[in-house]
């Protein structure tokens, strides 16, 4: 199966961020198949403990997608 060619530099912000989140999704359904270095487990890990912790805020999917889309504005 090919990649489409897209060329992103000629995408608006919210193009790109639909691209991203379409990507993203695809990602969500093999995690397994997605590389993780130590260094990323080591930060996963303390962030997750954090959390667990009582540490640290959980940001909601839509908050963070609200947030980038305000920075792009």
């Amino acid at each position: 199966m090919g990649v489409p060619a897209i060329d992103i530099d000629k995408l608006a912000p919210d193009e790109r961020l639909r691209l991203i989140e379409q990507l993203w999704e695809s990602l969500r359904e093999h995690p397994e198949a997605v590389p993780v270095t130590a260094a990323q487990r080591a930060e996963l890990d303390r962030r997750l403990d954090e959390l667990e912790a009582g540490e640290a805020e959980p940001v909601s999917r839509d908050e963070v997608k609200r947030r980038i889309r305000t920075r792009l504005e």
